[in-house]
């Protein structure tokens, strides 16, 4: 999760273009908000290092896939709404969608957050009253 973030963080920084660009129209300061978060990946991506701050940043990062998900529904329909979309964006939106609330609970599992399904609910309590 750290280098997924990590390196989705640096091309925020590095190449805001193609996020400005799927960014909903009701964003305001489309360009400000992609810093922002291209900061905020980074930082979580980090902070899924340090013990003390791993869930707070597997907490920020599965609510940040959640906020972010409108952006990847404009993509969609920006993409598909072309005259000729091709069987790569079909295929490719098709995945994609439907990841992100997978995206949300691996931040979430990562993070040590949730056990589930790998885990049981009476480990996930006592782990929590700890």
């Amino acid at each position: 999760m750290s280098i997924f973030y990590g390196v989705a963080g640096i091309l925020h920084l590095t190449l805001p273009q193609p996020f400005v660009s799927i960014t909903p129209a009701w964003v305001p300061h489309p360009e400000t908000i992609i810093l922002l978060t291209g900061l905020c990946e980074v930082a979580g991506a980090v902070g899924l290092w340090v013990p003390g701050l791993k869930r707070f940043a597997a907490a920020a990062l599965a609510l940040y896939a959640f906020c972010v998900f409108p952006a990847n529904i404009k993509h969609a329909l920006d993409s598909l709404g072309t005259s000729d979309p091709s069987l790569w964006q079909w295929a490719y939106h098709l995945v994609r969608l439907p990841l992100q609330p997978v995206i949300v609970w691996a931040a979430l599992f990562g993070g040590g957050i949730v056990t589930w399904p790998f885990g049981s609910r009476d480990a996930e309590q006592a782990r929590d009253i700890k």
